[in-house]
């Protein structure tokens, strides 16, 4: 179904409720012989066996989305977000760029985050042969060698471009639609760290912390989801920075006082 097609929903949702999810095509879920059981509580109703998503839970979970994404990078949590889909991966590196967390947008490496040592040697070396390629470093090898640095390069461009400001394992692992991503979202429930995900109406709500319902398979809708996360993560770093002020002036204040 094209992005552009949406149902009259004005019988379910009157006066314009819930415009902004409906412009984005939010309310689309997967085919009803696709819906997982535990998703039925999420569904409004289904027509030409399109599932409707009910938009008053989607609308309560993502506040419940942005309320802890908040709370985390207020505390100085990191987050990292992963959407390798064609309608996702622009979005998801845009809003990664922006925001300046580390992302994955091509594919999963395997312990990305259960081997973060190893890993991020691996980010190191990338990091140092881009910026030898970059200053002239590599000039002094043959012509061959120095091809052979930029192949290298390219492949790693690709695969670990979006991780250069992977310093820490993260606090939070932000998924659309965990279906083509269960190796990171199992590597992360493996380690006890929350996962907050945009899901579709095929995949059981539970495999995550903090699911939010609504169509995967639109680059609107997805951008609708992005959108309300970025605003939790700009929120929660002008917090983080009026937390650590109030810190400092609790510790000066007693210095000051004593003088």
């Amino acid at each position: 179904m094209e992005e552009t097609k949406q149902d009259n929903l004005t019988d379910l949702y009157p006066n314009g409720a819930f415009k902004e999810l409906t412009d984005a095509g939010v309310f689309l879920g997967r085919k009803k012989r696709n819906t997982h059981p535990r998703m039925r509580p999420y569904i409004l109703t289904t027509r030409n066996e399109i599932e409707i998503i009910n938009l008053q839970k989607t609308t309560d979970d993502i506040e419940k989305a942005v309320a802890f994404v908040k709370e985390k990078i207020r505390n100085g949590g990191v987050v990292m977000v992963v959407g390798t889909q064609p309608q996702a991966a622009e979005a998801v590196t845009a809003f990664a760029k922006e925001l300046d967390l580390p992302y994955v947008n091509v594919r999963w490496l395997g312990g990305l985050i259960t081997n973060f040592k190893v890993l991020s040697k691996r980010i190191e070396y990338y990091k140092k042969l881009k910026s030898e390629l970059k200053s002239g470093a590599l000039e002094k090898y043959t012509k061959k060698e120095r091809l052979g640095f930029e192949r290298e390069l390219r492949r790693l461009d690709e695969l670990l471009g979006g991780l250069e400001n992977y310093n820490a394992v993260p606090e939070v692992l932000l998924v659309i639609d965990p279906n083509p991503h269960m190796t990171g979202v199992r590597e992360a429930k493996r380690l006890g760290i929350p996962v907050v995900s945009y899901v579709n109406t095929d995949i059981d709500p539970e495999v995550v912390d903090y699911p939010v319902v609504g169509n995967t398979k639109a680059r609107k809708s997805i951008s609708w989801f992005l959108g309300k996360i970025a605003e939790a993560v700009k929120e929660g770093k002008v917090a983080a920075v009026a937390k650590a002020k109030e810190a400092l002036e609790a510790v000066v204040a007693p210095t000051e006082a004593s003088k």
